[in-house]
């Protein structure tokens, strides 16, 4: 899901939870109040919604193809995140703990660094518009 809407971590885990799942792990990416030293007011997401959407799913079926999951659910906000708001959630269910745990750390570093949102950072003395490392490092290596 892209969503210019805020992100329930709640919901997430309510749309994987499964009888048989032993455990749900999920994650929150949440803006931060400080970068570097510079105080962060708040983040701003664009995203081309059609690509970002089947990054998203392709994120999920690579996570279904390494794990033995029963569910995941993830999703990016679009649009202005404040502080301790979550721009990034995911949920993964299973049987037991350690393919839920080890799909999350994936989906994550896999999200980052596939999916195509752009961040914009705005501090109390500017702001500038930031590209994930992650995305970066996988273009060079």
């Amino acid at each position: 899901e892209v969503s210019g809407e805020p992100l329930s971590l709640e919901r997430h885990a309510d749309r994987v939870g499964d009888p048989g799942a032993g455990a749900v792990a999920t994650f929150s990416g949440v803006t931060r109040d400080n970068f570097k030293g510079r105080k962060v007011l708040r983040l701003e997401y664009e995203a081309y919604v059609p690509m970002a959407l089947a990054k998203l799913q392709a994120v999920c079926d690579k996570v279904r193809q390494k794990w033995d999951i029963i569910g995941i659910a993830l999703s990016h906000r679009t649009g202005p995140v404040g502080v301790k708001e979550p721009s990034v959630v995911i949920a993964v269910s299973s049987a037991h703990r350690r393919e839920a745990l080890e799909a999350v750390h994936f989906a994550i570093d896999e999200l980052k660094a596939t999916v195509p949102v752009w961040k914009k950072e705005f501090y109390e003395d500017g702001e500038v518009w930031k590209e994930n490392a992650e995305g970066e490092y996988l273009r060079v290596a």
